[in-house]
């Protein structure tokens, strides 16, 4: 028996829906929301109405009978910390995506969304591995200062979905190995994942780890705090400093790695040494979790965009090839790794999580 799906992924300014039959990919369009449009709404949840609308309209325009549809799965938002696996949009996720528990993201309305059109066709609705999957080890949760404990915020859905497939390749189950699984795009996370779980990771929403296109990652944190209190910058400039215009961005003025390869191509000194130093610090992260995992390490996993370039990959894989072999997964393929989720349950391969 198949089962179709329609996989809705908001983001700040556009909305991905895909439909599926299985894993099969029938049609997907990238809704755009211009900066106006959404400038009306006072906050994420008002904007549901107007997303639901255009959804509801483009599938009309495609002629595709929503009663078709057997399930329904959405990006997962800024819940209360949670293992991975897929979950029920019952009434206690709905209300803390609603209210935003850990913050207002767009990603927060996919969950909404997918519960208010299964219950208007009477299909079940998923969330799927959402950034805020919390599976670390207790050790892994002290920094130092016990007010600041280290949190798990990153690209769970790519990580968890890039490891499902090559123990699916392999034919090892998930549970069974021990990889390290590098997501490089605006924010880099690399992740230590140990018999089904992620158990240590870094932090890329507030900072930690290898700089990256538009994320500082770790910085001094003397010089941080300093800085802070200096009078010279606001909360929010310090902040933009750390997310969205530090690693490339703060170097060199472009979050395009495409950018950073060409200059240092063509000799480009400033370009070159600050690609030496992102592969460094990954490298670094790299050799971090293998520590964690004890040097027991079946696979090295690469994925994201950034994941396309050969310099890159060769790079990385020069520094850290000792540890283990190599695996390259570009991209990230959000939509087929939702609609994976929910197949999963509807299959019966593995049990909805209750929020």
């Amino acid at each position: 028996m198949s089962f179709k799906s329609l996989i809705i992924n908001p983001g700040s300014t556009s909305t991905k829906i895909g439909v599926f039959e299985d894993e099969t990919l029938l049609f997907e369009e990238t809704l755009r929301h211009p900066t106006e449009e959404i400038a009306k709404y006072a906050s994420i949840i008002d904007q549901k109405d107007f997303r639901k609308e255009i959804i509801m309209n483009l599938l009309k325009e495609k002629n595709f009978d929503l009663h078709s549809l057997d399930f329904i799965v959405g990006r997962g938002g800024l819940l209360k910390p949670i293992p991975g696996g897929t979950y029920k949009v019952n009434d206690a996720l709905l209300h803390d995506l609603t209210i935003g528990y850990q913050g207002q993201h767009a990603s927060n309305l996919g969950g909404i969304l997918a519960r208010e059109i299964g219950d208007s066709i009477g299909v079940p609705s998923f969330i799927v591995d959402p950034v805020v999957v919390d599976e670390l080890e207790p050790v892994a949760r002290y920094s130092g200062c016990p007010e600041l404990p280290r949190r798990s915020i990153f690209h769970a859905l790519n990580q968890k979905a890039v490891a499902r497939r090559y123990a699916k390749e392999s034919g090892i189950p998930y549970e069974q190995l021990r990889l390290i699984v590098v997501h490089m795009g605006g924010g880099c996370s690399v992740g230590a994942h140990r018999d089904g779980r992620i158990v240590d990771v870094n932090n890329i929403l507030d900072g930690e780890g290898a700089f990256s296109p538009e994320r500082a990652g770790t910085v001094p944190a003397g010089d941080l705090m300093r800085m802070c209190f200096s009078g010279k910058y606001t909360e929010k400039e310090i902040y933009k400093k750390l997310v969205g215009g530090g690693g490339f961005n703060a170097y060199l003025g472009t979050n395009d790695v495409r950018d950073v390869l060409k200059g240092a191509a063509e000799g480009k000194k400033e370009y070159q040494d600050a690609l030496d130093a992102f592969f460094y610090q990954l490298a670094k992260d790299i050799g971090a979790m293998a520590t964690v995992l004890e040097g027991k390490v079946d696979k090295i996993i690469l994925t994201g965009g950034i994941a396309y370039s050969d310099v890159v990959c060769n790079d990385l894989k020069r520094r850290t090839g000792w540890i283990a072999d190599f695996v390259i997964y570009p991209g990230e393929d959000e939509l087929l790794a939702l609609a994976q989720g929910g197949l999963r349950v509807m299959k019966g391969e593995e049990e909805a999580k209750e929020y």
